[in-house]
């Protein structure tokens, strides 16, 4: 049985999130709270909870100010967000100061249902759509070339291993990139070994938000046909 947090201001959200996660998972207990304030308090209060679901809209929170609150306070604590927001450096943003997930509330129900799965089991989710989408293109520093700031890390990987992390970037799970990919599940393992290394990254996360910074779909979409 699974414990569930949403913290949501506003009760219909809530009730309508209630409903699609209660169809998915009939055997889960479900709380809530309208503000960031109410949130702490039923964590401090109950037992064994699995995950929350924050809004980053909440009265007394400013943005990513209560995951920074929360993540400080309860670091054991998983946080995935549910939100109306859906820019990409947000998403990145939220999942560097620790979220376990970024959830856009359009998600259709069946959607929602798998990116809970996902997170319940220890994985990272991000939304597809959203990560697909090209970043704003930074200012060139004086002499530099887009193309400069762009290849610093990413030329390092082999052409297989930029398409598990682009996979990766749009929070695809090993087996889910396997399947994509039509490789072994132990294949991707290691490529993400790999990935991790060449990139001097410390994490799944990290290598992410790298390829996000680097403008990795940019970058494929160069990439000469082999």
């Amino acid at each position: 049985m699974y414990s569930l947090l949403v913290a949501d201001d506003h009760p219909l959200f809530r009730d309508a999130l209630h409903a699609v996660i209660r169809s998915g998972f009939t055997d889960t207990e479900l709380v809530e709270a309208d503000s960031l304030a109410a949130a702490i308090a039923r964590i401090e209060a109950q037992e064994g909870l699995d995950l929350l679901l924050l809004d980053l809209s909440l009265p007394d929170a400013d943005g990513l100010e209560g995951l920074k609150a929360l993540r400080e306070t309860f670091p054991w604590l998983p946080v995935a967000i549910v939100s109306a927001h859906q820019e990409r450096q947000l998403v990145l943003d939220a999942i560097t100061l620790g979220a376990v997930g970024y959830i856009p509330k359009s998600t259709p129900r069946e959607q929602l249902l798998a990116a809970l799965q996902q997170i319940l089991q220890g994985q990272l989710y991000l939304p597809a759509e959203i990560m697909r989408r090209p970043p704003p293109r930074p200012p060139s520093a004086p002499g530099a070339t887009l193309s400069d700031h762009r290849q610093s890390r990413l030329p390092r990987l082999t052409d297989k291993q930029l398409d598990v992390l682009s996979c990766m970037s749009q929070g695809m799970s090993n087996k889910q990139i396997a399947r994509e990919l039509a490789i072994a599940e132990t294949t991707v393992k290691t490529h993400v070994s790999a990935i991790l290394r060449k990139l001097g990254a410390s994490s799944r996360v990290h290598a992410i938000v790298m390829a996000g910074e680097e403008d990795l779909s940019g970058y494929l979409a160069k990439r000469p046909v082999r």
